[in-house]
């Protein structure tokens, strides 16, 4: 059974759109060591929800997790991880964090207790109501 996670991107660096254009990509770039450990506990099939950060603030597409996590060769240091990962379909509705906020699922998740972590684990639930657009 996959684990569902949540990855934050700025659009303006590298949106949904540009994962469905490359048709992979190492998702990188992340330090903060909270969302380091959620990255090393990655998979190979593990799904995830593509959340823009910015003025956007939204749930935009679906991606797996094709690489599990692996040195970063940019890390000097040796000490960060990223993995590569494929899109797997844009959400027919996209869902803005104010519907987050109000679904009951998300009261304790880190998405919502704490916003600046860029990689977020998701409940099996929390992942079907923002797949199904279902966050109302």
């Amino acid at each position: 059974m996959p684990s569902y996670w949540l990855l934050k991107t700025e659009p303006g660096e590298y949106s949904y759109a540009d994962l469905e254009r490359d048709q992979r990509a190492e998702w990188d770039g992340v330090t903060n060591p909270t969302a380091q450990k959620n990255m090393r506990s990655m998979q190979v099939d593990d799904l995830c929800v593509i959340y823009h950060t910015g003025d956007e603030k939204q749930v935009v597409g679906l991606a797996r997790i094709v690489r599990a996590a692996y040195l970063d060769p940019r890390d000097g240091a040796g000490k960060l991880v990223l993995v590569d990962l494929a899109p797997a379909g844009a959400l027919p509705r996209t869902t803005t964090l104010a519907e987050i906020r109000r679904n009951p699922l998300f009261e304790q998740s880190p998405l919502t207790r704490i916003p600046r972590l860029s990689v977020v684990p998701l409940a099996p639930a929390q992942y079907q109501a923002l797949t199904a657009g279902a966050v109302t």
